[in-house]
């Protein structure tokens, strides 16, 4: 079993630098108000992954530290998830410690190892349950009530909860796609207008791709066909001649008679018949451009009427590129994407239908699953009820009964609701239940929630039942109780100081208190000093034995140690916390 062996505390509030040595079984940790007996649960908090407030530091210092010791065995869940984030358990000690600065900064370690503050938090839930006043307060909730029904019953409840559960996150699904497209009906029909009216533009006019490119060349070509031909004759009589002048010189009759002059002579040397041989590169070249020329002339349309289609038909597909796209490419892309859209939002009455009946199957699912769910709570809390009611016979409430009222509210019509027990009621992501728990004190007395039923005393010693059976049905190595013996006196006291001792039988139980008839029945007691300055020093956290222990009885009794009959009344509590407990 895993046990918290010992916390050095520093620079914690009033706490300057303690050690808290702790041990197994029953440990009480009593002092004066405001002696800082609190610090201890904060201590452990932090230990364990709580808040780090910038607040907790002391006054000077500039930061907080608290280390702990705590003893696992091979195999404890704990130890596994210490050595899955790398922490070293030397010969079964695991070491953490957590630092907090006056700016805020909080750091975490674990066996030597830097981890993040959330794997000391995934521990908390393996070793230590801590249960202060705030908890107690927070049990009053029904939410919390719930919360802790589900817990005590375990996989009984968390296996339909989990179906129910995903059933819920897919109707909720459901119902927001349901929503947005009945919601939007009139934004979706006036969005498919639009795009059939565009695609029915762009279907009249057929554009293809680059089309706009070719027809804008065509249109500078025809627009200029008068001095494009004019160029292309006057190029051609300079390269070819004009045969209605046959003594003009052109380019093709020049190169020619330059190659037979080189032709004569090229024979005696190869340089020369090189240059020869280009020159008649260049009228082979020459005689082809002069041949295209001609051709360019022939081919060349000057008709008016082709160059108004030209022009009519790229005043056409502007009209689309100014509304769909840069180019005729963008526009048949922006059709294609409308194209496939439109046809999403003309098929949205099937998918309209498809929803719905989705959502009425999974309506009538989660009424089944919810219903499940409520037996299954039903059932758990009989049996919570029960060992919580034998608890408080045990913590001198023999009279007392507590009982769960689980129950659903009314829908307002069966549309918004599920049908549980035969009736459509209000549903949500943990079910149809409102769970609250109610107690009888006496015979004869109506059950009312908690909060309205107990006095202080009553709701003290019901939240300790509470956790007694919790630690039956979902244990944990440690239990730390902070005041939870608050407004409890007398007999009702000293049975509360005998069941927290038959706790620690099977687990390590630290409790914070100021009664004495709690305090005599640990196995172990500290007690918290200040010194003279206000501060809590390394002396400051004392394990009493002996006559100390029954001076500090004696102050929880009386408020005076050395009273002699404080003194007997200690001893003879001592006394029959042990023979008792």
């Amino acid at each position: 079993m895993s046990v918290l062996e010992e916390m050095r505390i520093r620079s914690l509030g009033v706490i300057d630098d303690a050690v808290v040595e702790l041990s197994p079984g029953f440990t009480a940790v009593t002092g004066e108000t405001g002696a800082g007996k609190t610090m201890v649960v904060t201590s452990l908090g932090l230990l364990l992954g709580g808040r780090a407030d910038p607040a907790l530091v002391r006054i000077g210092a500039k930061a907080a530290v608290v280390e702990g010791r705590i003893t696992v065995s091979a195999g404890d869940a704990a130890a596994v998830r210490a050595e899955e984030a790398g922490a070293e358990i030397d010969e079964g000690a695991l070491l953490i410690s957590r630092t907090v600065s006056a700016e805020g900064r909080s750091r975490a370690h674990l066996g030597g190892r830097s981890v993040p503050v959330g794997v000391l938090t995934e521990l908390a839930d393996e070793l230590v349950a801590v249960h202060g006043q705030t908890d107690q307060q927070g049990l009053l909730k029904p939410a919390r009530q719930r919360q802790a029904l589900d817990r005590y019953a375990g996989d009984g409840v968390a296996v339909p909860h989990a179906e129910y559960a995903a059933a819920y996150r897919r109707l909720r699904a459901v119902v927001t796609q349901l929503d947005e497209l009945t919601t939007r009906a009139r934004e979706r029909a006036q969005e498919a207008d639009l795009l059939r009216f565009g695609l029915g533009e762009i279907a009249a006019v057929e554009p293809l791709a680059g089309e706009d490119g070719d027809l804008a060349a065509e249109a500078e070509r025809l627009g200029h066909a008068e001095a494009l031909a004019s160029a292309a004759a006057l190029a051609h009589t300079a390269l070819a001649g004009n045969p209605e002048d046959p003594e003009g010189v052109d380019a093709t009759t020049v190169v020619a008679a330059a190659g037979r002059s080189l032709d004569a002579v090229r024979s005696h040397d190869p340089a020369l018949a090189a240059l020869a041989d280009r020159i008649g590169e260049i009228s082979i070249l020459l005689a082809d451009v002069a041949g295209e020329l001609a051709g360019y002339a022939d081919r060349l349309d000057a008709d008016p009427l082709r160059l108004a289609a030209v022009e009519e038909r790229r005043a056409a597909l502007t009209g689309l590129t100014r509304k769909y796209g840069e180019d005729i490419t963008a526009v048949l892309a922006w059709a294609e994407e409308g194209a496939a859209r439109l046809t999403e939002l003309e098929g949205d009455d099937d998918r309209i239908g498809e929803l719905t009946a989705e959502r009425d199957a999974l309506r009538a699912e989660l009424s089944g699953l919810g219903q499940a769910l409520t037996d299954a709570r039903t059932g758990a809390a009989e049996r919570f009820a029960e060992a919580v009611t034998a608890e408080l016979a045990s913590l001198a409430m023999p009279h007392a009964r507590v009982s769960f009222d689980i129950r659903q509210t009314e829908a307002a019509d069966e549309a918004s609701g599920i049908e549980i027990g035969g009736r459509s009621v209000v549903y949500g992501p943990t079910g149809a239940d409102e769970v609250e728990l109610l107690l009888a004190p006496h015979p004869g007395a109506q059950p009312r929630p908690i909060a309205k039923g107990a006095s202080g005393g009553e709701l003290s010693r019901v939240m300790l039942a509470v956790e007694v059976v919790f630690a039956g049905s979902d244990p944990v190595p440690t239990y730390l109780f902070d005041e939870v013996d608050a407004g409890v006196g007398g007999k009702a006291a000293v049975e509360v100081g005998r069941r927290l001792a038959k706790l620690a039988r099977s687990a390590q139980v630290v409790v914070v208190t100021h009664l004495p008839q709690v305090a005599a029945f640990a196995d172990r007691q500290l007690l918290v000093e200040k010194t003279v300055d206000g501060s809590v020093t390394s002396s400051g956290v004392t394990v009493l034995e002996g006559e100390d222990r029954v001076r500090e009885l004696s102050r929880m009794l009386a408020g005076q140690e050395d009273s002699q009959t404080a003194r007997a009344h200690a001893e003879e509590l001592l006394a029959a916390a042990r023979a008792n407990g």
